[in-house]
């Protein structure tokens, strides 16, 4: 293990996501989705995320709890609310809440979530889709068949939606894929230079190495030649959006571009280079670390396109390589300082 004296002083986690599927009715879709109860509280993220960190003499300042697909973003807000009351996490100093802004009444919606909780920082609704749910084949998100495969973000009701969140002083997730970024997000993003937004999980460039492991389920995937044709599509679509300086974006669930990257030092090189290229064109000011923990490492990392994944201690150690060179105050950026300018955490 490194020396605690290389790791950061402070981190924050501006993505992670608390489940109870068995016990809140608001978590039926998701339910249904994953095909089974499924289950991460306060309690365990305390246990693998907090308590690990600490142990190497890492200060967690604290954490934004992102939406996890709940029936009603209201709901899910009040939960976190009693979990925080009850003492269970006090450590989460801001909400992004779910909100579907084509709905007709999406303004009330908004009231209705910014005086559910102090803590409201910001609106995530998943928009990958690059045609119908086809299970996890495509970049198509399970969450988008929720409105049966539409691009949102080629929706006049959604772009409706969004102009409000100014209003109410709040930023906006956004979670698409590659495409996307190219086709529709940065021409209207652009339209809303006051808007912070923060682009999801690297932006979600897919599978770029293949498969983690071959056909026969154990043989892991030797391949070292990039996808060209999917890193043109990211790569496009992510100049275009960080030329808009009111978009940041969070370095998390990377082993969605390169699934079990941990098993390979050709992988981990790889991604190396993406999150590099990344934090260059939009610069640390607009870069953030996250953990998007949920469940599990392997969960939490690759959305289920792996069974392997960092522990958070394993993951402060590869950022820590990742970002060999940079200034001390870069650094501090990545882990913390960007996230809490962002989330407005002070």
């Amino acid at each position: 293990m490194a020396s605690s004296s290389i790791f950061p002083k402070e981190v924050i986690d501006p993505h992670h996501h608390f489940i109870d599927t068995a016990n809140n009715s608001f978590q039926s879709w998701l339910r249904s989705a994953a095909g089974g109860d499924i289950s991460c509280l306060p309690e365990d993220y305390t246990r693998d995320l907090i308590e690990p960190l600490s142990k190497i003499g890492v200060q967690f300042y604290g954490s934004v709890h992102v939406e996890a697909m709940p029936d009603s973003g209201s709901e899910e807000v009040a939960w976190l609310e009693e979990m925080s009351a009850a003492g269970r996490c006090n450590y989460v100093k801001a909400f992004v809440a779910s909100c579907d802004l084509t709905q007709e009444n999406v303004e009330e919606e908004l009231q209705k979530l910014t005086q559910a909780s102090p803590k409201l920082r910001g609106i995530r609704w998943i928009l990958d889709c690059v045609g119908k749910f086809q299970g996890g084949k495509t970049a198509t998100h399970v969450a988008t068949s929720r409105h049966d495969g539409i691009d949102y973000l080629k929706s006049p009701k959604f772009e409706r939606g969004l102009a409000l969140l100014e209003k109410y002083n709040l930023s906006f997730d956004l979670q698409c894929a590659p495409i996307q970024l190219v086709e529709s997000a940065a021409v209207l993003f652009a339209k809303y230079p006051n808007l912070k937004v923060c682009i999801d999980h690297l932006g979600k460039p897919r599978t770029i190495l293949g498969d983690d492991l071959l056909e026969d389920g154990t043989t892991i995937n030797p391949n070292a030649i990039p996808d060209e044709k999917e890193l043109e599509v990211w790569r496009k679509g992510m100049k275009a959006m960080a030329a808009l300086p009111n978009v940041h974006v969070k370095l998390s669930m990377m082993g969605y571009a390169i699934p079990g990257w941990i098993r390979t030092k050709e992988r981990k090189a790889m991604l190396k280079s993406l999150v590099r290229e990344t934090i260059d064109l939009f610069g640390p000011n607009r870069c953030m670390v996250a953990w998007n923990w949920h469940v599990n490492g392997a969960v939490s990392d690759a959305d289920n396109l792996s069974t392997v994944g960092p522990d958070a201690v394993e993951l402060l150690e590869m950022f820590m390589w990742f970002f060999e060179g940079y200034e001390k105050e870069q650094t501090e950026r990545l882990f913390a300082g960007t996230a809490k300018e962002f989330y407005r955490l002070e």
